[in-house]
């Protein structure tokens, strides 16, 4: 995320959303805080689906897991977060994409600065009446409210207690915890401080959360404290907008609101004039569409598990809601749009993957609106049965299963006299809701501290996934949704360790395997586990996934199978990950050294340190020298040594893992020879062949090639030959005339351009000196302002050039315009003046120049002829208006 550093705003501005984010920023960088980006919604953390809070990409520091990236710091981070997804659209405040701005404090300044610098932030920068606040603190740290009372002189009547459940945050049952403070906004002052209660949404909204991580708990629940301190705080970027703005709901500040407009124009309906059921459909639209756009910009892909099951429910509802206000075709891609001209001056990274983001939304839109036309395919076959009424459950089949809204399947009713069992519905609904807040990953580390007890509780588990891809092996513990079971049914959730597994677990930038483990006991019943990934905790593998028929125990014997296929293609790829090495040190520099890789099913990713970008014709030599190793047909000799000998030998260790006293060497002969727990080929043969499809830089010194291997070339290949087949059949020519027909049409298109180009300007000519008669006249001087759209800049220079010639040399012209109809930041403006008018003091580039500086932009250029631009089209007739009025000030 890039943030703009910039000067203090006015208190009488209105605050835009940009502008609140900034200036968090701004104001902790003053005070010695690094700004660093935000973190992926895909988190670090294993046991956390989606990035959910501002400090959860700091957990592994508040834990003394990994070293602190500065001794303060400060973010804008987002987040998403679906448990309370049925309350989107009907408060004012909850969301499943938010912003939280974070200043944090890793064993530096504590309770006294940041409760000081949260006051002096709300108060003095974003200008809050401290008659709006109230405060918050844990009902027994006395020591904040000593601090909030006599150091920062909040009034006592408007701080208030409160315990353990709303007023104090732990990692986990263990670890570091502490005391909060929040800061609400008080809507309503004027009802008095007696009796206040926090929970009156009408009345309060909490904006600011600090936590004093002051305490380590330990396993008996005694509370120590810290030798170093830190400070977790938390600003809703939506509620301050809310509050700055003075809109009633978090969804009609600038953040959200262009989104809403969109949708209501896609619907044709007027936000500020429908029924609150089609208004509550806008807003989930408006906050569904900022999510979905992030979360496949961050590389999530919609799917029926995990996150991609988020991704998926997201967009349905968003089709959902937008039926029911009336949007009967594709709109979904319009909304990534105007979702992307929203946020990517802060997220660039949105239009960097723009076309991956409208295509997976393409994609899906369309796989659930043939999804709805078998719901209502359904609903037809059951209204021929001419029931009584549709009951609550197979109202919610409907909805639960093919995304039907309920809203239509009562429409559908009534239309046949038929009623809506709605209470069975809303039973149905509960239990679904129940099931899935169960099956919800929170902030905590519940999830996490019941692997890592499994962990300590079992024996490392026996791998034999390097030779084998089957095994019989036996359930050792089991977790259900996060928590410790004895039992597993149809649906859950679960976390399994085995004795023995051929599953081989996430390491060494390799991604863990996929596949199934099928149990033996119970005939055609027996428990089947769909296997999404594995990861290793103290070497013990722990296998993810989900139970999708029969129920499964501890104790239970299950057939161990790996998807063979998904572990062939990232054996390549892993394999090609280590070719890729030794190319790049032979064609590039011996000396280049990996920064970072990531081996999956699809692909490689390698992270190298290296001053400069490599060129083509090295990148060709490097693809050319991989794919005469793999036609060579090296067989791979793997084996285990002491790491003094594996060294000694010249075997490369791989980035950022940490080795035993024996380790595994994959030695290619003549090739490659590396420290790697990974799988690999046993030939290199097997790849077939090796493809570089890019090369960037990511970071200072840092380059980054993706590649591939064996079947996901052919993949690659595949698509790429389609598109050039329906090239050919478009400009009917052969495939190797295609470059040819192109470089032709493009010569055309540039003579056609250059045609067009002349054309304008002569339309300008003709256009503006039929204005000529429009111009004012003052004392002895003419002046003439005036809109022309649809004309670029030469033109409209040469145009005001021809005026002023024909005015003569006490005229002054400004013309402007939207060049670009359809791009609606863009404004140019021109200015040309009489050798008379600039005698008189005028100056062309001065006047243009501060004209421009109203829509957003600036300019400037001689004393006579001068050119502007800018980027607000609708500030531009104020603009004109502005010019006008300074001419007959300057010339009356």
């Amino acid at each position: 995320m890039t943030v703009e550093r910039s000067s203090p705003i006015e208190m009488s501005q209105t605050w835009t959303g940009g502008q609140i984010r900034n200036a968090f920023l701004a104001f902790f960088a003053e005070r010695q805080h690094q700004i660093l980006p935000s973190a992926s919604l895909v988190p670090e953390d294993p046991t956390v689906l989606l990035t959910i809070a501002g400090m959860l990409p700091f957990k592994p520091v508040f834990l003394g897991q990994k070293e602190r990236p500065a001794a303060r710091a400060t973010t804008s981070q987002k987040c998403i977060r679906t448990n309370d997804i049925e309350n989107v659209g009907r408060t004012a405040r909850h969301h499943t994409f938010f912003e939280m701005l974070g200043n944090f404090s890793f064993g530096d300044y504590f309770k006294k600065e940041a409760i000081q610098w949260s006051w002096e932030l709300s108060t003095q920068v974003f200008g809050l009446d401290p008659k709006n606040l109230v405060v918050s603190v844990f009902r027994e740290d006395d020591e904040a409210e000593v601090i909030w009372r006599e150091v920062v002189g909040v009034n006592p009547n408007r701080i208030i207690r409160m315990d353990e459940a709303d007023n104090f945050w732990a990692s986990g049952p263990t670890g570091p915890c502490g005391p909060c403070s929040e800061i609400y906004y008080d809507f309503k002052p004027e009802l008095g401080d007696i009796g206040i209660n926090l929970d009156d949404d009408t009345r309060f909204i909490e904006f600011y959360n600090l936590v004093f991580m002051q305490y380590n708990r330990d396993a008996l629940g005694k509370l120590t404290l810290l030798e170093k301190c830190n400070i977790d705080t938390g600003l809703g970027l939506e509620r301050m907008a809310q509050i700055l703005q003075g809109v009633p709901n978090n969804y009609e500040t600038d953040l959200i609101y262009p989104l809403i407009q969109k949708a209501a124009l896609l619907a044709d309906i007027d936000y500020k004039k429908v029924d609150i059921q089609r208004k509550t459909s806008l807003k989930v639209i408006g906050d569904h569409s900022r999510a979905v756009t992030h979360l496949i910009c961050d590389g999530v892909t919609a799917s029926n598990l995990g996150r991609g099951y988020i991704l998926r429910r997201l967009v349905r509802r968003v089709i959902r809601h937008g039926r029911l206000i009336g949007i009967a075709k594709p709109f979904l891609v319009e909304m990534g749009e105007t979702a992307i001209n929203l946020m990517e001056s802060v997220y660039p990274q949105l239009l960097e993957r723009r076309d991956v983001i409208l295509q997976e939304l393409q994609r899906e839109e369309a796989r659930f609106l043939e999804t709805l036309e078998r719901g209502e395919k359904l609903l037809v076959d059951l209204l021929s049965e001419k029931p009584s009424r549709i009951s609550g459950e197979k109202a919610f089949e409907l909805y639960d299963t093919y995304g039907f809204p309920l809203e239509l399947t009562q429409e559908i009713a009534e239309e046949n006299n038929l009623s809506v069992d709605v209470e069975g519905f809303d039973r149905a609904m509960a239990e679904q809701r129940q099931r899935a807040k169960a099956a919800s990953i929170s902030i905590d580390l519940t999830v996490q501290d019941a692997v890592d007890q499994m962990a300590i509780d079992l024996e490392s588990t026996n791998f034999l996934g390097y030779e084998l891809l089957e095994s019989r092996c036996t359930v050792q513990r089991l977790l259900v949704n996060g928590k410790p079971a004895k039992i597993a049914s149809i649906d859950d959730s679960v976390q399994i360790a085995l004795d023995t597994t051929t599953f081989y677990g996430e390491g060494g930038g390799q991604v863990g395997d996929c596949g199934t483990l099928v149990g033996v006991d119970f005939g055609n019943n027996s428990a089947l586990v769909e296997i999404e990934t594995v990861t290793r905790n103290d070497n013990v593998f722990v296998h993810a996934g989900r139970i999708t028929r029969g129920t499964l125990k501890e104790g239970d014997t299950v057939d161990c199978r790996v998807d063979h296929i998904a572990r062939r293609r990232v054996q390549s790829n892993h394999t090609a990950t280590h070719m890729l090495q030794s190319a790049l040190k032979q064609v590039i520099d011996p000396g280049i050294s990996q920064a970072g890789s990531l081996v999956n099913f699809d692909r490689l990713r390698f992270d190298f340190h290296a001053p400069r970008e490599i060129n083509p014709a090295e990148l060709e030599q490097l693809e050319k020298l991989v794919n005469s190793w793999i036609a060579e047909a090296h067989p791979l000799v793997i084996q285990e040594m002491e790491i003094e000998e594996a060294m000694a030998s010249g075997a490369v260790a791989m980035f950022g893992e940490k080795y035993g006293d024996l380790v595994r060497v994959v030695d290619i002969p003549d090739v490659s020879m590396e420290l790697c727990g990974g799988t690999h080929v046993k030939n290199t043969s097997e790849l077939g062949i090796f493809k570089i499809v890019s090369e960037c830089g990511i970071a200072s010194g840092i380059r980054r090639i993706e590649a591939l291997a064996g079947q996901g070339v052919l993949d690659y290949l595949q698509e790429r030959d389609g598109i050039v087949k329906e090239l050919g059949e478009r400009f009917k020519v052969k495939p190797n005339q295609i470059v040819g027909r192109v470089a032709s049409l493009q010569n055309e298109v540039k003579s056609t351009m250059k045609a067009l180009a002349v054309a304008h300007e002569e339309l300008a000519l003709v256009k503006v000196l039929s204005l000529s008669n429009e111009s004012i006249t003052i004392k002895d001087s003419q002046y003439l302002v005036k809109r022309l759209d649809g004309i670029d800049g030469n033109a409209l220079q040469n145009a005001a050039q021809s005026l002023v010639d024909k005015l003569g040399k006490n005229a002054a012209v400004i013309l402007a315009g939207q060049p670009d109809l359809s791009d609606q930041k863009k404004v140019i403006f021109v200015a040309n003046f009489g050798s008379q008018i600039v005698t008189g003091g005028l100056h062309a580039g001065q006047f243009v120049g501060s004209i421009a500086k109203l829509c957003g932009g600036g300019g400037g250029g001689r004393s006579t002829c001068a050119q502007a631009g800018g980027r607000d089209v609708t500030a531009l007739n104020s603009a004109l208006d502005f010019a006008r009025e300074e001419f007959i000030s300057a010339l009356s």
